[in-house]
C-alpha cells in the first residue's frame, strides 16, 4: 500500500509540477513584500487542497450527473496530461496553463492565489482527472484516505516552493528550469499515455462482453 501511495503522489507532483510555476508567481508577486509572499504562498497551497480534494470526492458524482462514463473520462484526461507533459518538453508550461489575456489579466489582481496560481496554473483538468480515476480505482477506504493525505502532502510540497521561490530561481536559472520542465514533461506524457491506453483498454472491454 504504501508503494501504491507513493507512486500516486509522485504522479500528483508529476503533472502539478510546482516549478513550472515558479517564473509566473515571481512574476505576479514581484512587488510583495518578504510577508505577503509567505501569506498568498500558504493561501495559494490551501486552495490547491480544496480543490484538488472536492474533485476527488465528488468528481465521480458529476460525471454521473453529465452521463460521462469513467473510462472515456480517463481518455479525455489523458489527453490533456499528454498536450501538459508536450509543453513542458518544449519548454511552454505557463503557455499550455494558461493564455496570454489571463496572465495579463493577473497582473491587475490585488489576490491571485485563488486563480490564476491555485487554478488552472497547479489544479488544472489533468490533475482533476487523475485524481478522479484514482477514486474509482481504489475503492478500499484506507486507499482513498491514503489518497487523501497525498493530496494534502502535495499542498505542503505546493507551500515550500512557493516559499522558496525567488532562491530556486536563482539557483535553477532558465537553464536549470527548462531542463528540469523537460525531465518533467517526458514523465507527464508518460502518465497521459498510460491513462489513454487505461481508457481505451477499458472501454474496448466493456464493449466485448
Amino acid at each position: 500500500m504504501l508503494a501504491t501511495l507513493i507512486a500516486i503522489f509522485a504522479s500528483i507532483i508529476s503533472v502539478v509540477n510546482p516549478l513550472g510555476a515558479i517564473p509566473m508567481y515571481n512574476s505576479l508577486t514581484n512587488s510583495y513584500t518578504k510577508g505577503e509572499r509567505q501569506t498568498s504562498a500558504l493561501h495559494i497551497s490551501l486552495y490547491f487542497i480544496g480543490i484538488l480534494m472536492i474533485f476527488f470526492l465528488v468528481g465521480t458524482y458529476i460525471l454521473q450527473f453529465f452521463g460521462i462514463s469513467v473510462n472515456a473520462m480517463r481518455i479525455a484526461g489523458g489527453l490533456v496530461i499528454l498536450s501538459s507533459g508536450y509543453g513542458l518538453l518544449q519548454g511552454k508550461f505557463e503557455q499550455s496553463k494558461m493564455s496570454g489575456k489571463v496572465k495579463e489579466e493577473a497582473l491587475h489582481k490585488q489576490d491571485i492565489s485563488f486563480s490564476p496560481m491555485a487554478m488552472p496554473m497547479l489544479s488544472g483538468p489533468g490533475s482533476i482527472s487523475l485524481l478522479i480515476t484514482y477514486f474509482n480505482e481504489y475503492q478500499d477506504i484506507y486507499y482513498r484516505v491514503g489518497i487523501a493525505l497525498m493530496i494534502i502532502l502535495s499542498g505542503f510540497v505546493v507551500f515550500i516552493t512557493l516559499r522558496a521561490a525567488p532562491f530556486l530561481d536563482r539557483f535553477l536559472g532558465v537553464s536549470g528550469q527548462r531542463a528540469v520542465s523537460r525531465i518533467m514533461g517526458f514523465l507527464v506524457m508518460s502518465i497521459g499515455i498510460q491513462y489513454i491506453i487505461a481508457g481505451v483498454v477499458a472501454l474496448v472491454a466493456t464493449f466485448s462482453k
